[in-house]
């Protein structure tokens, strides 16, 4: 490794030996420093960075953990964490080593993010607040669970912003109903809608869904993949959890109602994908209907809120709806509490009911 004077441009160029990733020797040159220091502070953080020391700068070590990310996620979630990084946290600890950021620096930038306003001039909702410090976390995560960070100082500090409840965004079974007649005449719409409602699977499990995945003599529904759009194309993957691969029990009338589709359709092969729409074309069409029934706006995920809430109200339990919709039974009983609540006291009255009539009857 050297670094040198170019005698043609008068800046400093670094010439660097590392091992990549196989063991293999390799070289690399970067030109154009204005300084000698510039030059060799450059040279040292390359090679903290390609050795995996800890004393590297924070803004070299969120280039690796992006680079290793970068292909596991879809590329508008990339993107919406690289702007996150880029104008929320590398301005405060690019410079900083990431060992020696602590709690207390944490806190210091907390508090300077929530003070922060959005283009409108209004404070960033705690909903975002949380998913920037959540961001900061998955980073020092990545050091403590790859590269031996003692522990992650995000976790120390606390967090910042809180999850707002967004389950109340569903429709009742009679407002469902109102909106279906408004849409009955768009076929296709209003089968994908009737599978949404009546079995709480998520969007991308209703657009990968082929002939193939309904057993119509026993009334189920195989959910084995997911539809997503990513990196500017649609693809098919894996389901959203290692929970989403399930079979769900459809009721009969849903089963014939996907009869009576299929038929409609010009045979189509087993493995051929039933429903086709844009990205933006399923919430159009239930903002439209929404309209036209007079009823609440919720988007397509609102359905299988509605779902859920449905099966809550007539009784089940978080353990079989956690099963059905692909969820742990410890997340359907935290977001969905209050709705539990409610069920209990229909259960309750219920009971009630039951023994006034055994004591009068």
């Amino acid at each position: 490794m050297s670094v040198s004077k170019n005698e043609k441009t008068g800046k400093w160029d670094v010439r660097v030996w590392y091992r990549d990733i196989t063991g293999e020797r390799r070289q690399t040159t970067k030109r154009g420093f204005r300084t000698k220091r510039e030059a060799q502070t450059y040279e040292t953080d390359f090679l903290l960075k390609q050795q995996g020391q800890l004393d590297m700068k924070f803004g070299d070590f969120v280039d690796l953990y992006l680079d290793e990310i970068g292909s596991h996620i879809r590329s508008s979630t990339m993107e919406t964490k690289e702007n996150i990084v880029n104008t929320k946290i590398l301005p405060y600890f690019a410079d900083r080593k990431i060992q020696d950021i602590r709690a207390v620096d944490i806190k210091r930038w907390q508090a300077k993010i929530g003070k922060l306003k959005n283009k409108q001039g209004a404070p960033y909702s705690q909903d975002y607040l949380r998913t920037i410090n959540n961001t900061l976390s998955a980073i020092f995560n990545y050091a403590v669970n790859v590269y031996g960070l003692s522990g992650n100082p995000v976790r120390r500090a606390g967090g910042m912003g809180k999850q707002i409840n967004k389950v109340d965004d569903y429709w009742t079974k009679d407002e469902y109903l109102k909106f279906s007649e408004q849409i009955a005449q768009h076929t296709e719409y209003f089968y994908a809608f009737e599978v949404l409602y009546w079995t709480g699977i998520r969007k991308s499990e209703l657009l990968a869904l082929t002939p193939a995945d309904f057993d119509l003599e026993h009334n189920t529904l195989r959910i084995n993949k997911q539809r997503i759009y990513d990196h500017k194309e649609w693809r098919i993957t894996e389901p959203k959890t290692a929970k989403s691969y399930r079979t769900i029990v459809i009721p009969r009338f849903l089963a014939d109602e996907i009869r009576q589709y299929l038929e409609l359709l010009y045979e189509p092969s087993q493995d051929e994908l039933i429903f086709n729409f844009g990205r933006s074309d399923l919430n159009g069409m239930i903002k439209r209907g929404a309209a036209a029934a007079g009823l609440k706006r919720i988007d397509v995920h609102g359905l299988r809120h509605s779902h859920v809430s449905l099966l809550i109200n007539n009784g089940f339990n978080a353990l079989a709806i956690g099963d059905r919709v692909g969820h742990e039974a410890q997340e359907i009983t935290y977001r969905y509490a209050h709705l539990f609540n409610e069920a209990q006291k229909k259960m309750a009255s219920a009971l009630d009911q039951e023994m006034e009539e055994m004591i009068n009857g």
